[in-house]
């Protein structure tokens, strides 16, 4: 049933991997490629066949990792770009194709990223205007990006980062809630022209004399900070680049993929379609824990690239309390509770049935109402243990109101994650990534008869529903080869694509090319 095989002769001190070969029928997805979309395997084999294909991959792993050697340690080792703050910040930044400069006064550096995907034929016995395609499909997408700064004083500094993406994902993004590839952008029509990313003013106002070392990232150039301190940022940037922040589980270029895993499926944050806001940003850090505020722009209509300057009208308000503690001994864990209050244009899930039953529309439709301000507001909580110096465990859990639209990021109304994340330290690979991570998203009771109705959002929509959680497993391993040269495979495995029972599962290999500059 589950033809796979994996040949790892042995790995060079540049650790290339001589020889890697995986039969094309592995998860037996050879007996899915009929296409016909009444023929489906029974989900019992399939779920047997993928964790199987889990469990070889870790075992292939761990088989070769005794004669694995060390990786280069002269290679320069500059900051990994996600990282928020120096509590966060890695011990062994990652190597880059090139060394920075020693000051800390300026920053530039640069990434890039393409995310091959690829999923089999799948049953479907009906499709809507918002459904992931049955039939099989490949796509690949790239985002490259530029990062500067520079620190004008002891407590100011400016930054700006230019990006471009192109290419494209599975579906363009719709049918699913967990989306496989968060560096696509929800509107495949956008212009490709490179755009302004990030552009924000940042400012430490110092609370103690005490200095504590700080890990210099492109979000922060301060080398050291005060221990206590009041932290100021205006500007354009992403939500989730300071909210919702997580070890193990937040970067899309070394880690998951999956947009539910990478973030919390149920914070609806305020973004634009590219993901980024224009927000204004205060944090106030003590030694053991943070919190951190900030007040957002949000689009003028659901997943739009044009936000909403009238804060009379729309705004998005979000609050994070963030607490350091050790539950084991010598291992520090963190803990993260977040809520947000987003106003802005959103239709209501109970009003857009009740008009269609009433024979006002043809199907509901969450958009046909007058300009309004209506309130969504949710929780969350993230958290993470290492119980190590080379693995660690994490988790979220996440709720909205579900009543009102989804508006900025995802259809999820609730979501539960745990996973395990770690590097290659104990194989002697210290700058590889491996995970896996699995999650089960929701939606209300409101969200769930609007579907069911034949009602779309802007990312789901099969024409009817029988609902169930939208589960995803998904695991990933990232290989440094040399210097700033990343490549990674994955695997996602969706059980009810949409909340649709009648519909999947989907499997989704993934390969990835991350080059840091």
């Amino acid at each position: 049933m589950l033809n796979f095989w994996l040949l790892a002769r042995s790995f060079g001190n540049s650790g290339v991997v001589h020889a890697v070969v995986v039969t094309p029928d592995y998860l037996g997805l050879r007996l899915l490629a009929n296409p016909g979309r009444g023929q489906r395997m029974p989900r019992s084999f399939l779920c047997l066949s993928w964790y199987l294909w889990v469990a070889a991959v870790w075992l292939s792993i761990l088989a070769v990792s005794p004669a694995v050697h060390a990786q280069e340690a002269s290679v320069p080792r500059p900051p990994t770009p996600n990282v928020a703050s120096e509590e966060t910040a890695e011990a062994d930044p990652v190597p880059a194709m090139f060394a920075h400069p020693e000051t800390d006064r300026w920053w530039i550096s640069g990434q890039a990223n393409w995310i091959s995907q690829w999923h089999p034929a799948f049953h479907s016995p009906y499709e809507g205007p918002r459904s992931l395609s049955p039939q099989a499909q490949d796509a690949t997408s790239r985002v490259l990006t530029l990062f500067t700064g520079v620190r004008l004083t002891n407590t100011n500094e400016l930054i700006c980062d230019v990006q471009e993406t192109g290419g494209h994902g599975i579906g363009e993004a719709v049918g699913l809630a967990g989306v496989t590839n968060l560096d696509i952008v929800r509107n495949p029509d956008l212009s490709k022209a490179p755009y302004i990313a990030r552009l924000m003013w940042h400012h430490i106002i110092p609370l103690s004399d005490k200095k504590i070392d700080s890990s210099r990232s492109p979000l922060s150039l301060f080398s050291s900070l005060p221990e206590r301190r009041i932290e100021v940022r205006f500007g354009k940037f992403s939500i989730v680049d300071f909210f919702d922040t997580n070890t193990y589980g937040t970067d899309t270029t070394f880690q998951f993929m999956n947009w539910t895993v990478d973030n919390n499926g149920a914070y609806d944050y305020a973004a634009d379609t590219r993901g980024f806001t224009f927000a204004a940003m205060f944090e106030y850090h003590e030694r053991r824990w943070t919190v951190r505020f900030a007040e957002a722009l949000m689009p003028k209509v659901a997943n739009g690239i044009h936000l909403d300057a009238d804060m009379g009208r729309a705004r998005a308000e979000n609050i994070e309390f963030e607490v350091h503690g050790g539950v084991l001994r010598h291992q520090e864990g963190i803990i993260r509770f977040l809520s947000f209050v987003n106003h802005a244009n959103m239709g209501s899930y109970r009003e857009a049935i009740d008009n269609f039953l009433a024979g006002i529309k043809s199907k509901p439709d969450i958009t046909a109402h007058p300009p309004q301000t209506t309130v969504k507001y949710g929780f969350g909580v993230n958290f993470e243990q290492p119980l190590n110096d080379w693995m660690g465990v994490f988790g979220r859990w996440g709720w909205n109101e579900g009543r009102y639209e989804s508006f900025a990021y995802t259809e999820v109304d609730e979501t539960a994650e745990v996973g395990a994340g770690g590097n290659g330290k104990w194989w002697h690979r210290k700058f590889d990534r491996a995970g896996v991570a699995f999650v089960s998203n929701g939606i209300s009771r409101d969200h769930q008869e609007y579907l069911e109705f034949g009602g779309s959002g802007f990312l789901l929509g099969d024409g009817r529903l029988n609902y169930g959680r939208e589960n995803i497993i998904e695991t990933y391993y990232t290989l440094h080869v040399w210097r700033g040269i990343y490549p990674s495979f994955g695997l996602q495995h969706i059980n009810n694509p949409g909340y649709n029972r009648d519909r999947g599962p989907v499997v989704v290999p993934t390969l990835r090319l991350h080059v840091e500059f």
